[in-house]
């Protein structure tokens, strides 16, 4: 496992990116070879240190690096850093991105930015990459603020509509807000002990080189980074808007690179977390809280991309609650898992809107009967979210579940049993309305450049090429085997190889099991006898409860709440600025001193006559002044020293 090839997986995604934008632009067949190619390259070099760890789990890391600063106050190491964490990064990283690159060859075929699509598909895998592979932190932050360069390029991707538009800056600002955090903790930590390098903190925590407060306020500071990143309360507002970008996209970003970020973050300066039991619990509930609140709110929801993005956010808040309640090993697990069965969830939407040309439930229905691949990865997909046995979602699910529980963190293990049900419920929600049951009428055609609704033709729905039915099906297989790596009966499995301290794998608690499964088919069944079986009416239920629905259709109003807060509170606070600015600072200081250094000047010009005899008796006046001035000083103190 040479430095070299570390190197490669890292710059090829790079590399493509720069030969598409200064080269191959107007050939779009070209740059999309150029960017799957390096993609693909990158991958292939992945499996490299991951073979080489199944072989030897023993293994030391590897780190190389330059001295990018070497001051005497200031050493900054820039390079890459490989060891278990970052392999299984990798592997996930690249695998998904590849299939999303393959994909994406038929989903944006013929569209005019063909190009510049896979220009910035290649520049935000690098970046992810580039966090992945850091080996300090402040390496981390500058690939942590390149990935959120990329991520508004690609939400933006149809910049021409307003939605699109807005929502890339609305992902960039609110990013903005945990990156500011992030950026203080860095500064605080190299303040306090010295370095960036991520061994080398870690060696100063483990011997007690940094007090305990500035512990729990670095860690608190890194992991509002993480919140931002990961879409974690009260920052999630971004990632559902953040589905006006292509689908492609929305698979990439949301599945295993840009959210999952945080998560990462998280996990590689989990020292820091570890060492402060305040922090370690203020990251566990508000993934706890996060996780709930999206899981309710993706139950009311009815474009299909946003109920992915809900569904999301929901998985991402178990992840962190998982690294809160000390589960590193289900933590990251559950990442792994989540980033095969989630863009299988995103790409099979994308087959779905590219079959019919809307993203709303309800103008779909029945399509089972057209989309023959599509569907039942989907469904593959759908049980894999739910945590159905024996689905990889099962597996890291229950991993997750049995940390709660071994930590006494009960409130958190029913908060995730609850949330468990609400992802059947809503993901079978989805599925039922759009796969099984008679077509339903669309409000509206949807098709044309601008919009998420790619292919030709109309009239009745039909399956994607296989160019992009063949990813689905190898994300369904990973969405069916990749857990079976973590499960309990496997000796060497995740754990062996993805720990932090010693090695600690959670075991198989069957009532735990049981719970975790019984809410899931509890879920499944509630959705079939509302949306296939049709036994309950929801359109009654919403009728009879309609503040609750609003209240969950509005996602909690988080978005009108922080509207307000930025036109009264913000816009009264940058009100007072204007006026301190505009009558304190320029009318009193700045123009104030500017008038009376003018009426200084005219008085002073009285002075200036021109005249001899005015100059010879001012003389003769200031000179008087002065020899009366020294007598006043001097002669009191002579008469007091004669007496």
């Amino acid at each position: 496992m040479s430095p070299v090839q570390l190197w490669l997986i890292l710059l090829l995604p790079l590399i493509s990116a720069t030969i598409i934008t200064l080269f191959t632009r107007k050939s779009p067949m070209v740059s999309s070879m150029i960017s799957v190619g390096a993609v693909v390259g990158s991958f292939l070099l992945s499996l490299g240190p991951l073979f080489h760890m199944l072989s030897d789990p023993h293994s030391l890391p590897v780190e190389s690096y330059w001295y990018w600063i070497n001051l005497p106050s200031l050493q900054v190491k820039m390079g890459v850093l490989i060891d278990p964490l970052s392999i299984i990064m990798l592997f996930v990283v690249t695998g998904v991105a590849s299939l999303v690159h393959i994909y994406s060859t038929g989903y944006m075929h013929g569209d005019p930015s063909y190009s510049r699509y896979f220009a910035s598909l290649s520049f935000f895998t690098f970046s992810m990459l580039g966090i992945v592979l850091s080996n300090n932190l402040v390496q981390t932050y500058i690939f942590w603020e390149l990935v959120g360069l990329a991520s508004f390029s690609l939400i933006g991707f149809w910049f021409e509509k307003p939605s699109a538009a807005e929502a890339c800056k609305k992902a960039f600002l609110t990013t903005r807000v945990g990156d500011f955090g992030f950026m203080v903790g860095i500064v605080v930590i190299y303040f306090t002990a010295g370095s960036f390098n991520f061994n080398e903190l870690q060696a100063t925590v483990k011997t007690g080189g940094l007090p305990a407060g500035l512990i729990t306020v670095s860690a608190i500071l890194i992991f509002m980074g993480a919140v931002g990143k990961s879409a974690q309360f009260p920052l999630h507002v971004w990632l559902p808007d953040a589905m006006e970008g292509p689908t492609p996209v929305s698979a990439l970003i949301h599945a295993a690179t840009m959210v999952a970020a945080g998560v990462y973050l998280v996990a590689r300066s989990f020292f820091l977390f570890a060492a402060s039991p305040m922090a370690m619990e203020y990251v566990a509930y508000t993934g706890g809280l996060t996780a709930i609140m999206a899981a309710t709110i993706a139950i009311a929801q009815n474009d299909i991309k946003r109920i992915i993005a809900y569904s999301t956010l929901s998985q991402l808040g178990l992840m962190m609650m998982g690294l809160g309640v000390g589960g590193y090993t289900a933590g990251m697990f559950h990442l792994t898992t989540h980033a095969f069965f989630k863009a299988l969830l995103f790409l099979g939407a994308g087959s779905v809107i590219h079959a019919v040309h809307t993203q709303d439930i309800w103008e779909m229905g029945g399509l089972s009967k057209y989309l023959k691949i599509t569907t039942p990865t989907f469904l593959i997909g759908a049980l894999a979210n739910a945590g159905v046995f024996p689905l990889a979602g099962f597996w890291s699910k229950d991993e997750l579940l049995v940390a709660t529980v071994e930590s006494h963190h009960y409130f958190l293990y029913v908060i995730a049993l609850l949330t468990s049900f609400f992802t059947a419920l809503y993901m079978f929600r989805l599925f039922f309305v759009v796969f099984t049951g008679q077509p339903h009428k669309k409000k509206e055609a949807h098709g044309g450049h601008g919009h998420d609704a790619h292919g030709a033709g109309h009239g009745d729905p039909h399956e994607s090429p296989p160019v992009m039915t063949v990813p689905l099906i190898i994300l369904a297989f990973f969405s069916i085997f990749v857990g079976f790596i973590g499960a309990p009966f496997v000796e060497h499995g995740f754990a062996s190889f993805i720990h932090f301290g010693e090695a600690h794998h959670g075991g198989f608690h069957l009532s735990i099991a049981a719970a975790g499964t019984a809410v899931a088919i509890g879920g499944i069944a509630l959705a079939w006898a509302f949306y296939s079986a049709k036994i309950f009416s929801a359109d009654a239920l919403v009728a009879k409860y309609p503040a609750i629905h609003r209240l969950l259709q509005n996602k909690y109003y988080f978005d009108e709440m922080y509207f307000w807060m930025i036109k009264h509170i913000q816009g009264g606070i940058a009100l007072v600025c204007n006026w301190i600015e505009e009558w304190v600072v320029i009318s009193f200081i700045v123009n104030g001193s500017a008038a009376s250094t003018r009426w200084f000047g005219g008085f002073l010009r009285l002075s200036e006559t021109g005249r001899l005899q005015t100059y010879l008796m001012i003389f003769v006046t200031g000179i008087i002044s002065v020899i009366l001035l020294l007598l006043a000083i001097f002669i009191p103190g002579q008469v007091m020293a004669l007496k």
